[in-house]
């Protein structure tokens, strides 16, 4: 297809490595493929498997849109011997993703772990994915990144409408920042404190139709990621059956029988067509807006409706701040009360 392929936090298995494509690989709170047997983080593990040159970037995902500080749970009957592989977990036996990681509990020490990555990797890029609740936690990176000198190379904002049918109704549906506040929270963070010229922003959250992507990058998102598109494209009916072995079009099961639904020489061709056309179809944005490059798309490009009769440019709309205003007028923000609470030190509210 031509694009990169995030491995979710499942570990980078057999398959992601056919055909040589470019991985980013996610790394959650289960540490799969540098797993020890006690389920906390192996150095020795990462190392070996970060060493692969398909894998170009590592990310480290605290929480996820679709249901942020929840963890996961993996039935045993779904740990075939290669998801077993690739976890580095017995094979039938329910594995469990704790709702937090084990190796930092604080701003701080996050940073800390992220620096230990990158040297174990021999120097790749390691950033974090992360769904925004409490405003705070967010400028509490940013205040740890600048008390440190310590960077994450970059941050991936995921909005509380991701999804996955394994998530509970009530998180799917009310958990989480959604994208387009999340998003403007990450930005006016980075923006604000000095640090967008060093860590990239990137976005997930229903992305999948080029206005999407468009309007996500005018508003401070380096690239675009997208799940939901790339399902659709395979044929999912969002049936919510993905934790139950029983997807009726083969996508998220291992049952043999309802795997066949799922012709990968035709579902290939789907998938690389959905991401060309999409693409195509953001630079027909693009070149309407006036623009020969994405990158060149800003706040003043979105208009949002804020009244009947009243539309304001997104610069206006979102009160986005200026560069370095967090740290010369923090007070002329909207973000004052949380920029004074948030501690890089904990992330927890300074009272």
């Amino acid at each position: 297809g031509g694009f990169y392929h995030d491995t979710g936090e499942g570990g980078v298995s057999r398959y992601h490595r056919q055909g040589g494509g470019d991985l980013v690989w996610e790394l959650g709170s289960g540490y799969f493929g540098c797993r020890a047997a006690d389920g906390s983080f192996d150095a020795a593990k990462f190392a070996d498997t970060a060493s692969d040159p398909q894998i170009k970037m590592i990310e480290v995902k605290l929480s996820q849109g679709a249901k942020p500080g929840h963890g996961g749970v993996l039935p045993g009957e779904k740990v075939t011997h290669e998801i077993a592989e690739a976890r580095g977990i017995a094979v039938g036996q329910t594995c469990v993703s704790p709702p937090a990681h084990s190796s930092f509990s604080t701003p701080i020490e996050m940073l800390e772990f992220v620096a230990s990555l990158r040297e174990l990797s021999g120097g790749k890029p390691v950033g974090i994915k992360f769904a925004v609740g409490n405003r705070w936690e967010t400028l509490a990176i940013c205040k740890a990144m600048l008390e440190t000198g310590l960077r994450v190379d970059f941050m991936v904002v995921d909005g509380g409408e991701g999804g996955t049918g394994a998530a509970p109704a009530e998180f799917l549906d009310h958990v989480g920042a959604p994208l387009r506040q999340a998003l403007v929270l990450a930005r006016n963070a980075l923006v604000g404190t000095g640090l967008k010229g060093d860590v990239r922003l990137a976005c997930s959250g229903k992305q999948i139709s080029a206005f999407s992507l468009a309007s996500s990058m005018a508003l401070g998102a380096d690239w675009v990621n997208t799940a939901r598109g790339f399902m659709f494209s395979l044929g999912c009916i969002q049936s919510l059956n993905c934790h139950n072995n029983t997807c009726p079009t083969g996508i998220a099961t291992s049952d043999k029988a309802r795997q066949r639904g799922l012709v990968v020489a035709d579902k290939a061709i789907r998938v690389r067509n959905y991401q060309r056309n999409t693409v195509k179809a953001l630079m027909e944005v693009v070149g309407a807006a006036g623009c020969e490059h994405p990158c060149e798309l800003t706040p003043r490009h979105v208009m949002h409706r804020v009244t009947e009769d009243i539309a304001y440019t997104a610069e206006r709309a979102y009160q986005l701040v200026r560069a370095g205003q967090l740290l010369n007028a923090p007070d002329e923000t909207q973000l004052a009360q949380e920029w004074r609470m948030a501690q890089a030190n904990s992330f927890l509210p300074a009272s």
